[in-house]
Protein backbone atom coordinates (compact mmCIF):
# COMPACT_ATOMS: atom_id res chain seq x y z
CA UNK A 1 0.00 0.00 0.00
CA UNK A 2 2.73 2.36 0.85
CA UNK A 3 4.86 1.67 -2.36
CA UNK A 4 1.44 2.43 -4.42
CA UNK A 5 0.92 6.08 -2.53
CA UNK A 6 4.59 6.13 -3.19
CA UNK A 7 4.29 5.73 -7.08
CA UNK A 8 1.39 7.95 -6.99
CA UNK A 9 3.05 10.92 -5.70
CA UNK A 10 6.14 10.60 -8.19
CA UNK A 11 3.58 10.83 -10.88
CA UNK A 12 1.61 13.41 -9.24
CA UNK A 13 4.83 15.63 -8.89
CA UNK A 14 5.79 14.39 -12.48
CA UNK A 15 2.90 16.21 -13.70
CA UNK A 16 3.08 19.06 -11.47
CA UNK A 17 6.37 19.91 -13.29
CA UNK A 18 5.39 19.82 -16.30
CA UNK A 19 2.54 21.93 -15.78
CA UNK A 20 4.96 24.39 -13.88
CA UNK A 21 7.60 24.33 -16.36
CA UNK A 22 5.62 24.07 -19.77
CA UNK A 23 5.94 27.22 -21.44
CA UNK A 24 9.02 28.57 -19.67
CA UNK A 25 11.47 29.69 -22.52
CA UNK A 26 14.46 31.48 -21.34
CA UNK A 27 16.26 34.17 -23.86
CA UNK A 28 14.91 36.82 -26.01
CA UNK A 29 11.44 36.35 -28.89
CA UNK A 30 12.72 37.25 -31.98
CA UNK A 31 11.30 39.95 -33.62
CA UNK A 32 11.92 40.76 -37.75
CA UNK A 33 13.62 44.41 -38.08
CA UNK A 34 11.15 46.85 -39.29
CA UNK A 35 11.19 47.63 -42.94
CA UNK A 36 12.94 50.96 -44.21
CA UNK A 37 11.02 53.84 -44.16
CA UNK A 38 12.47 55.35 -47.83
CA UNK A 39 9.45 55.25 -49.79
CA UNK A 40 12.00 55.62 -53.49
CA UNK A 41 15.50 53.92 -54.44
CA UNK A 42 17.24 57.18 -55.89
CA UNK A 43 17.11 60.73 -54.07
CA UNK A 44 15.24 62.16 -57.09
CA UNK A 45 12.40 59.60 -56.78
CA UNK A 46 10.88 57.30 -59.10
CA UNK A 47 11.72 59.77 -62.23
CA UNK A 48 10.19 58.86 -65.44
CA UNK A 49 12.45 56.74 -67.84
CA UNK A 50 13.25 58.95 -71.04
CA UNK A 51 11.17 58.43 -74.71
CA UNK A 52 13.36 58.02 -77.94
CA UNK A 53 11.88 58.52 -81.29
CA UNK A 54 12.03 55.59 -83.37
CA UNK A 55 12.55 53.28 -80.50
CA UNK A 56 10.02 50.94 -78.09
CA UNK A 57 9.14 53.08 -74.91
CA UNK A 58 9.18 51.86 -71.39
CA UNK A 59 8.09 53.19 -68.31
CA UNK A 60 8.52 51.81 -64.67
CA UNK A 61 4.70 51.07 -62.54
CA UNK A 62 5.54 51.22 -59.18
CA UNK A 63 3.73 48.90 -56.98
CA UNK A 64 3.47 46.23 -59.57
CA UNK A 65 3.67 42.83 -59.05
CA UNK A 66 6.62 40.74 -60.91
CA UNK A 67 5.72 38.06 -62.40
CA UNK A 68 6.83 34.23 -61.40
CA UNK A 69 7.56 33.78 -65.28
CA UNK A 70 9.25 37.03 -65.54
CA UNK A 71 11.53 36.07 -68.41
CA UNK A 72 8.24 35.26 -70.27
CA UNK A 73 7.57 39.40 -70.84
CA UNK A 74 10.72 38.90 -73.57
CA UNK A 75 8.26 37.18 -75.49
CA UNK A 76 10.38 34.18 -76.70
CA UNK A 77 9.34 30.29 -76.46
CA UNK A 78 12.87 29.73 -77.40
CA UNK A 79 14.27 31.26 -74.26
CA UNK A 80 11.62 29.86 -72.70
CA UNK A 81 12.22 25.95 -73.40
CA UNK A 82 15.79 27.21 -72.55
CA UNK A 83 15.05 28.13 -68.82
CA UNK A 84 12.90 24.53 -68.36
CA UNK A 85 15.59 22.29 -69.74
CA UNK A 86 17.71 24.45 -67.05
CA UNK A 87 15.77 23.98 -64.13
CA UNK A 88 15.70 20.26 -64.79
CA UNK A 89 18.91 20.14 -65.45
CA UNK A 90 20.79 22.46 -63.36
CA UNK A 91 23.43 20.78 -60.63
CA UNK A 92 23.77 23.84 -58.46
CA UNK A 93 19.58 23.98 -58.25
CA UNK A 94 20.02 20.19 -57.60
CA UNK A 95 22.27 21.16 -54.01
CA UNK A 96 20.34 23.54 -52.83
CA UNK A 97 17.51 21.39 -53.16
CA UNK A 98 19.41 18.84 -51.40
CA UNK A 99 20.42 21.48 -48.72
CA UNK A 100 17.41 22.66 -48.08
CA UNK A 101 16.27 18.79 -47.71
CA UNK A 102 19.31 17.99 -45.44
CA UNK A 103 18.09 21.28 -43.32
CA UNK A 104 14.51 20.53 -42.83
CA UNK A 105 15.32 16.72 -41.42
CA UNK A 106 18.03 18.71 -39.04
CA UNK A 107 15.12 20.47 -37.61
CA UNK A 108 12.82 17.38 -37.56
CA UNK A 109 15.37 15.74 -35.41
CA UNK A 110 15.70 18.31 -33.23
CA UNK A 111 12.16 18.42 -32.94
CA UNK A 112 12.21 15.03 -31.88
CA UNK A 113 13.91 15.90 -28.64
CA UNK A 114 10.45 17.70 -27.23
CA UNK A 115 8.92 14.27 -27.22
CA UNK A 116 9.62 11.59 -24.78
CA UNK A 117 12.42 9.10 -26.41
CA UNK A 118 11.51 5.43 -25.70
CA UNK A 119 13.85 2.45 -26.31
CA UNK A 120 13.80 -1.22 -26.21
CA UNK A 121 16.64 -3.30 -24.11
CA UNK A 122 17.54 -6.77 -23.89
CA UNK A 123 20.66 -8.59 -22.19
CA UNK A 124 22.19 -11.12 -20.58
CA UNK A 125 24.65 -11.67 -17.72
CA UNK A 126 26.27 -14.43 -16.52
CA UNK A 127 26.90 -13.73 -12.66
CA UNK A 128 28.86 -15.57 -9.89
CA UNK A 129 27.41 -14.78 -6.37
CA UNK A 130 29.27 -15.18 -3.27
CA UNK A 131 26.73 -15.44 -0.50
CA UNK A 132 29.07 -15.42 2.11
CA UNK A 133 29.44 -11.20 1.36
CA UNK A 134 26.17 -10.92 2.87
CA UNK A 135 26.84 -13.28 5.92
CA UNK A 136 24.82 -16.40 4.72
CA UNK A 137 26.78 -19.70 4.87
CA UNK A 138 25.70 -20.62 1.36
CA UNK A 139 28.24 -22.21 -1.61
CA UNK A 140 29.11 -19.65 -4.34
CA UNK A 141 26.39 -20.13 -7.41
CA UNK A 142 27.10 -19.46 -11.08
CA UNK A 143 23.71 -18.57 -12.97
CA UNK A 144 22.65 -16.19 -15.99
CA UNK A 145 20.13 -13.58 -15.95
CA UNK A 146 17.92 -12.70 -19.19
CA UNK A 147 16.47 -9.18 -19.54
CA UNK A 148 14.02 -7.72 -22.07
CA UNK A 149 11.83 -4.54 -21.70
CA UNK A 150 11.33 -0.95 -23.05
CA UNK A 151 13.17 2.65 -20.87
CA UNK A 152 11.54 5.78 -21.14
CA UNK A 153 13.26 9.41 -20.70
CA UNK A 154 11.59 12.95 -21.10
CA UNK A 155 13.58 15.78 -20.31
CA UNK A 156 10.84 18.49 -18.74
CA UNK A 157 13.17 21.19 -20.94
CA UNK A 158 12.15 23.56 -17.45
CA UNK A 159 14.31 26.67 -19.64
CA UNK A 160 13.30 25.92 -23.26
CA UNK A 161 16.50 24.96 -24.32
CA UNK A 162 15.30 21.90 -26.06
CA UNK A 163 12.47 24.41 -27.93
CA UNK A 164 14.88 27.32 -28.69
CA UNK A 165 17.49 24.18 -30.36
CA UNK A 166 14.09 23.67 -32.45
CA UNK A 167 13.93 27.24 -33.33
CA UNK A 168 17.40 27.98 -34.33
CA UNK A 169 17.30 24.33 -36.49
CA UNK A 170 14.08 25.78 -38.16
CA UNK A 171 15.27 28.94 -38.77
CA UNK A 172 18.69 27.53 -40.38
CA UNK A 173 16.51 25.16 -42.81
CA UNK A 174 14.40 29.09 -43.36
CA UNK A 175 18.31 29.91 -44.48
CA UNK A 176 19.04 27.22 -47.23
CA UNK A 177 14.84 27.54 -48.22
CA UNK A 178 16.05 31.42 -49.37
CA UNK A 179 19.44 30.06 -50.38
CA UNK A 180 17.84 27.72 -52.60
CA UNK A 181 15.59 30.58 -53.77
CA UNK A 182 18.60 32.62 -54.88
CA UNK A 183 19.84 29.92 -56.52
CA UNK A 184 16.78 29.40 -58.48
CA UNK A 185 16.76 33.30 -59.50
CA UNK A 186 20.56 33.57 -59.95
CA UNK A 187 20.10 30.30 -62.58
CA UNK A 188 17.14 31.82 -64.15
CA UNK A 189 18.58 35.28 -64.40
CA UNK A 190 21.76 33.83 -65.50
CA UNK A 191 20.50 31.92 -68.51
CA UNK A 192 18.39 34.98 -69.65
CA UNK A 193 21.92 37.06 -69.26
CA UNK A 194 23.49 34.66 -71.44
CA UNK A 195 20.57 34.66 -74.23
CA UNK A 196 20.59 38.07 -74.10
CA UNK A 197 24.61 38.70 -74.29
CA UNK A 198 23.98 35.84 -77.39
CA UNK A 199 21.43 38.36 -79.17
CA UNK A 200 23.76 41.12 -78.70
CA UNK A 201 26.97 39.11 -80.22
CA UNK A 202 24.81 38.14 -83.07
CA UNK A 203 23.92 41.53 -83.43
CA UNK A 204 27.44 42.70 -83.24
CA UNK A 205 28.46 39.98 -85.70
CA UNK A 206 25.86 40.44 -88.40
CA UNK A 207 26.69 44.52 -87.89
CA UNK A 208 30.51 43.55 -88.62
CA UNK A 209 29.63 41.05 -91.54
CA UNK A 210 27.88 44.00 -93.45
CA UNK A 211 30.85 46.45 -92.99
CA UNK A 212 32.87 43.76 -94.08
CA UNK A 213 30.89 43.27 -97.17
CA UNK A 214 30.78 47.38 -97.71
CA UNK A 215 34.75 47.29 -97.36
CA UNK A 216 34.98 44.41 -100.45
CA UNK A 217 32.24 46.75 -102.29
CA UNK A 218 34.61 49.83 -101.93
CA UNK A 219 37.90 47.84 -102.46
CA UNK A 220 35.82 46.71 -105.95
CA UNK A 221 35.06 50.29 -106.64
CA UNK A 222 38.65 50.98 -106.09
CA UNK A 223 40.26 48.79 -108.18
CA UNK A 224 37.50 49.68 -110.95
CA UNK A 225 38.59 53.29 -110.10
CA UNK A 226 42.22 51.67 -110.91
CA UNK A 227 41.51 50.45 -114.27
CA UNK A 228 40.28 53.59 -115.49
CA UNK A 229 43.27 55.41 -114.07
CA UNK A 230 41.60 57.65 -111.53
CA UNK A 231 42.33 55.76 -108.69
CA UNK A 232 46.22 54.66 -107.40
CA UNK A 233 48.01 51.71 -106.27
CA UNK A 234 48.79 53.31 -102.96
CA UNK A 235 44.56 53.56 -102.86
CA UNK A 236 44.06 49.80 -103.53
CA UNK A 237 46.35 49.28 -100.57
CA UNK A 238 44.72 51.39 -98.30
CA UNK A 239 41.09 49.96 -98.98
CA UNK A 240 42.49 46.68 -99.06
CA UNK A 241 44.26 47.52 -95.39
CA UNK A 242 40.31 48.62 -93.89
CA UNK A 243 38.96 45.62 -95.21
CA UNK A 244 41.73 43.44 -93.67
CA UNK A 245 41.32 45.22 -90.08
CA UNK A 246 37.80 45.58 -90.29
CA UNK A 247 37.70 41.25 -90.53
CA UNK A 248 39.98 41.08 -87.24
CA UNK A 249 36.96 41.84 -85.54
CA UNK A 250 34.87 38.68 -86.46
CA UNK A 251 36.56 35.86 -84.87
CA UNK A 252 36.82 37.56 -81.57
CA UNK A 253 33.23 38.11 -81.70
CA UNK A 254 32.44 34.51 -83.03
CA UNK A 255 34.50 33.51 -80.08
CA UNK A 256 32.76 35.26 -77.38
CA UNK A 257 30.00 33.78 -79.05
CA UNK A 258 31.13 29.92 -78.30
CA UNK A 259 31.79 31.11 -74.96
CA UNK A 260 29.10 32.29 -74.41
CA UNK A 261 26.80 28.90 -75.84
CA UNK A 262 29.46 26.70 -73.45
CA UNK A 263 28.47 29.19 -70.32
CA UNK A 264 24.79 28.37 -71.03
CA UNK A 265 25.22 24.85 -71.83
CA UNK A 266 26.94 23.93 -68.07
CA UNK A 267 23.73 26.00 -67.08
CA UNK A 268 21.71 23.45 -68.27
CA UNK A 269 23.23 20.75 -66.75
CA UNK A 270 24.72 19.29 -70.19
CA UNK A 271 28.34 19.36 -72.06
CA UNK A 272 29.29 21.51 -74.80
CA UNK A 273 29.61 18.92 -77.42
CA UNK A 274 26.04 16.93 -75.87
CA UNK A 275 24.11 20.58 -76.45
CA UNK A 276 23.62 23.62 -78.73
CA UNK A 277 21.14 26.59 -78.08
CA UNK A 278 18.84 28.04 -80.35
CA UNK A 279 20.23 30.79 -82.24
CA UNK A 280 19.10 34.23 -80.49
CA UNK A 281 18.88 37.42 -82.17
CA UNK A 282 17.46 40.94 -80.33
CA UNK A 283 14.93 40.79 -83.36
CA UNK A 284 13.37 37.37 -81.99
CA UNK A 285 13.18 39.30 -78.20
CA UNK A 286 10.87 41.46 -77.17
CA UNK A 287 11.76 44.34 -75.21
CA UNK A 288 9.37 44.61 -71.55
CA UNK A 289 7.28 47.61 -72.74
CA UNK A 290 6.19 47.97 -68.43
CA UNK A 291 8.88 47.59 -65.63
CA UNK A 292 7.13 46.60 -62.05
CA UNK A 293 9.09 48.31 -59.67
CA UNK A 294 8.71 46.98 -55.97
CA UNK A 295 8.23 49.63 -53.23
CA UNK A 296 11.41 49.48 -50.99
CA UNK A 297 9.39 48.49 -47.99
CA UNK A 298 8.21 45.55 -49.92
CA UNK A 299 11.58 44.37 -50.93
CA UNK A 300 12.19 43.31 -48.13
CA UNK A 301 9.90 40.42 -48.21
CA UNK A 302 10.57 39.62 -51.84
CA UNK A 303 14.32 39.36 -52.40
CA UNK A 304 15.61 35.93 -51.29
CA UNK A 305 19.33 37.29 -50.10
CA UNK A 306 17.44 40.04 -47.27
CA UNK A 307 15.18 37.00 -46.57
CA UNK A 308 18.16 34.33 -46.20
CA UNK A 309 19.74 37.52 -43.94
CA UNK A 310 16.86 37.63 -41.56
CA UNK A 311 16.50 33.80 -41.03
CA UNK A 312 20.13 34.07 -40.38
CA UNK A 313 19.15 36.82 -37.91
CA UNK A 314 16.37 34.40 -36.15
CA UNK A 315 19.08 31.54 -35.81
CA UNK A 316 21.54 33.72 -33.99
CA UNK A 317 18.14 35.06 -31.96
CA UNK A 318 17.36 31.57 -31.17
CA UNK A 319 21.13 30.39 -30.48
CA UNK A 320 21.19 33.03 -27.28
CA UNK A 321 18.09 31.29 -25.60
CA UNK A 322 20.06 28.17 -26.27
CA UNK A 323 23.05 29.26 -24.81
CA UNK A 324 21.40 30.75 -21.69
CA UNK A 325 19.24 27.87 -21.12
CA UNK A 326 22.46 25.81 -20.74
CA UNK A 327 23.14 28.16 -17.50
CA UNK A 328 19.81 26.98 -15.32
CA UNK A 329 19.15 23.19 -14.30
CA UNK A 330 17.72 20.57 -16.21
CA UNK A 331 15.12 18.01 -15.54
CA UNK A 332 15.27 14.65 -17.34
CA UNK A 333 12.26 11.49 -15.63
CA UNK A 334 13.38 8.32 -16.37
CA UNK A 335 11.18 5.22 -16.17
CA UNK A 336 11.33 1.49 -17.33
CA UNK A 337 9.11 -1.77 -17.41
CA UNK A 338 11.47 -5.15 -17.48
CA UNK A 339 11.28 -8.86 -17.25
CA UNK A 340 13.99 -10.52 -15.50
CA UNK A 341 14.53 -14.39 -14.84
CA UNK A 342 17.04 -16.86 -14.88
CA UNK A 343 15.73 -18.51 -18.12
CA UNK A 344 14.00 -17.27 -21.41
CA UNK A 345 11.00 -19.74 -20.01
CA UNK A 346 10.40 -18.00 -17.22
CA UNK A 347 10.36 -14.22 -19.41
CA UNK A 348 7.11 -12.66 -19.35
CA UNK A 349 5.69 -14.19 -16.25
CA UNK A 350 4.12 -11.99 -13.29
CA UNK A 351 7.04 -12.80 -10.90
CA UNK A 352 9.69 -11.09 -13.20
CA UNK A 353 7.84 -8.27 -13.95
CA UNK A 354 9.73 -5.05 -12.45
CA UNK A 355 9.73 -1.28 -12.86
CA UNK A 356 11.43 1.74 -12.13
CA UNK A 357 10.17 5.30 -12.15
CA UNK A 358 12.79 8.39 -11.25
CA UNK A 359 13.27 11.85 -11.97
CA UNK A 360 16.63 13.36 -11.84
CA UNK A 361 18.61 17.46 -11.81
CA UNK A 362 21.36 18.30 -13.61
CA UNK A 363 22.54 21.78 -13.24
CA UNK A 364 25.88 23.34 -13.98
CA UNK A 365 28.08 24.55 -11.19
CA UNK A 366 31.68 25.27 -12.16
CA UNK A 367 32.70 25.20 -15.71
CA UNK A 368 35.38 27.63 -15.85
CA UNK A 369 32.85 30.54 -17.47
CA UNK A 370 32.34 28.51 -20.29
CA UNK A 371 29.21 28.83 -20.27
CA UNK A 372 28.73 32.52 -19.83
CA UNK A 373 31.20 32.71 -22.59
CA UNK A 374 29.20 31.02 -24.96
CA UNK A 375 26.38 32.87 -23.84
CA UNK A 376 28.36 36.18 -24.79
CA UNK A 377 29.05 35.00 -27.99
CA UNK A 378 25.87 34.04 -28.87
CA UNK A 379 24.90 37.44 -28.49
CA UNK A 380 27.88 39.00 -30.65
CA UNK A 381 26.72 36.63 -33.01
CA UNK A 382 23.58 38.04 -33.22
CA UNK A 383 24.91 41.68 -33.44
CA UNK A 384 27.00 40.40 -36.69
CA UNK A 385 23.93 39.04 -38.20
CA UNK A 386 22.03 42.39 -37.31
CA UNK A 387 24.85 44.03 -38.91
CA UNK A 388 24.53 41.73 -42.02
CA UNK A 389 20.81 41.99 -42.28
CA UNK A 390 21.35 45.42 -42.48
CA UNK A 391 24.35 45.82 -45.28
CA UNK A 392 21.83 43.37 -47.14
CA UNK A 393 19.29 45.87 -47.00
CA UNK A 394 21.27 48.44 -48.45
CA UNK A 395 23.24 46.57 -50.63
CA UNK A 396 19.59 45.48 -52.12
CA UNK A 397 18.41 49.34 -52.25
CA UNK A 398 22.26 50.53 -53.87
CA UNK A 399 21.49 47.75 -56.75
CA UNK A 400 17.90 48.72 -57.90
CA UNK A 401 18.96 52.35 -57.52
CA UNK A 402 22.08 51.57 -59.89
CA UNK A 403 19.94 49.55 -62.36
CA UNK A 404 17.11 52.33 -63.00
CA UNK A 405 19.92 55.05 -63.27
CA UNK A 406 21.33 52.32 -66.00
CA UNK A 407 17.94 52.02 -67.82
CA UNK A 408 17.35 55.80 -67.65
CA UNK A 409 21.19 56.12 -69.17
CA UNK A 410 20.11 53.31 -71.97
CA UNK A 411 17.16 55.55 -73.32
CA UNK A 412 18.94 58.33 -73.43
CA UNK A 413 22.37 56.94 -74.98
CA UNK A 414 19.85 54.89 -77.22
CA UNK A 415 18.50 58.29 -78.84
CA UNK A 416 22.13 59.20 -79.33
CA UNK A 417 23.22 56.26 -80.95
CA UNK A 418 20.24 55.83 -83.19
CA UNK A 419 20.62 60.04 -84.23
CA UNK A 420 24.66 58.81 -84.43
CA UNK A 421 23.86 56.11 -86.94
CA UNK A 422 21.44 57.79 -88.89
CA UNK A 423 23.74 60.40 -89.61
CA UNK A 424 27.08 58.52 -90.35
CA UNK A 425 24.67 56.51 -92.93
CA UNK A 426 23.72 59.60 -94.43
CA UNK A 427 27.48 60.72 -94.75
CA UNK A 428 28.66 57.29 -95.88
CA UNK A 429 26.06 57.33 -99.08
CA UNK A 430 26.70 60.97 -100.44
CA UNK A 431 30.92 60.21 -99.61
CA UNK A 432 30.45 56.78 -101.64
CA UNK A 433 28.38 59.00 -104.46
CA UNK A 434 30.98 61.57 -104.36
CA UNK A 435 33.76 59.33 -104.59
CA UNK A 436 31.92 57.51 -107.82
CA UNK A 437 32.39 61.01 -109.27
CA UNK A 438 35.46 62.01 -108.01
CA UNK A 439 34.38 64.60 -106.14
CA UNK A 440 36.07 63.23 -102.99
CA UNK A 441 38.84 61.69 -102.16
CA UNK A 442 38.88 57.63 -100.27
CA UNK A 443 40.58 58.68 -97.78
CA UNK A 444 37.54 60.60 -96.91
CA UNK A 445 35.31 58.21 -97.86
CA UNK A 446 37.37 55.43 -95.43
CA UNK A 447 36.96 57.56 -92.57
CA UNK A 448 32.84 57.42 -93.41
CA UNK A 449 33.26 54.09 -92.95
CA UNK A 450 34.96 54.19 -89.80
CA UNK A 451 32.58 56.61 -88.61
CA UNK A 452 29.58 54.43 -89.86
CA UNK A 453 31.29 51.07 -88.27
CA UNK A 454 31.50 52.63 -84.78
CA UNK A 455 27.81 54.25 -85.04
CA UNK A 456 26.91 50.98 -85.85
CA UNK A 457 28.52 48.87 -83.12
CA UNK A 458 27.65 51.07 -80.79
CA UNK A 459 24.08 51.02 -81.77
CA UNK A 460 23.94 47.41 -81.24
CA UNK A 461 25.65 47.37 -78.03
CA UNK A 462 23.34 50.00 -76.73
CA UNK A 463 20.14 48.51 -77.72
CA UNK A 464 21.54 45.13 -76.22
CA UNK A 465 22.32 46.53 -73.00
CA UNK A 466 18.97 48.02 -72.48
CA UNK A 467 17.36 44.18 -73.09
CA UNK A 468 20.16 43.34 -70.00
CA UNK A 469 19.60 46.27 -67.70
CA UNK A 470 15.78 45.61 -67.85
CA UNK A 471 16.38 41.79 -67.13
CA UNK A 472 18.87 43.08 -64.34
CA UNK A 473 15.50 44.87 -62.58
CA UNK A 474 13.45 41.96 -62.49
CA UNK A 475 16.46 40.50 -60.82
CA UNK A 476 17.00 43.18 -58.43
CA UNK A 477 13.14 43.15 -57.67
CA UNK A 478 13.31 39.61 -56.28
CA UNK A 479 12.65 38.00 -59.86
CA UNK A 480 8.85 36.25 -58.59
CA UNK A 481 8.87 33.51 -56.31
CA UNK A 482 9.36 29.57 -56.81
CA UNK A 483 6.92 27.03 -55.26
CA UNK A 484 8.71 24.13 -55.92
CA UNK A 485 9.97 22.96 -53.17
CA UNK A 486 7.08 24.14 -50.32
Amino acid sequence: MTGRVGGRGIIAAIFLAVALFEGCTVGPNFEPPPPPKATAYESGGNAPLPRTAGEPPQRLVVGQKIANNWWRLFGSPALDEVIKQALAGNPDLAAAVAHLNAAREIANAAQGGVFPQIDAAAGIERQRQNYAAFGLKLPPSVFNTFSVGPMVSYSLDPFGKIRRLVEERRAEAEVWRYQLEMTYLALTGNVVSHVLTMASLNAQIAAEESIVAEDEHTLALVRKRAVLGVATDTDIAEADAQLAADRMTLPLLRHQASVTRHALSVLVGKAPAQWYPPTFTLASLTLPRELPVTLPSKLVHRRPDILAAEAELHAASAAIGVATASLYPDITLTGGVSQIALTTGKLFTSVGSIWSLGAGVTGPVFHGGALEAQKRAAEDNYAAALAIYRHTVLESFAQVANVLDGLRHDAALLGDARRALDAANRSLALQRQDYTHGATSLLDLLNAERLRQRALVGYVRVAAQRYLDTSALFLAMGGGWWKKPE
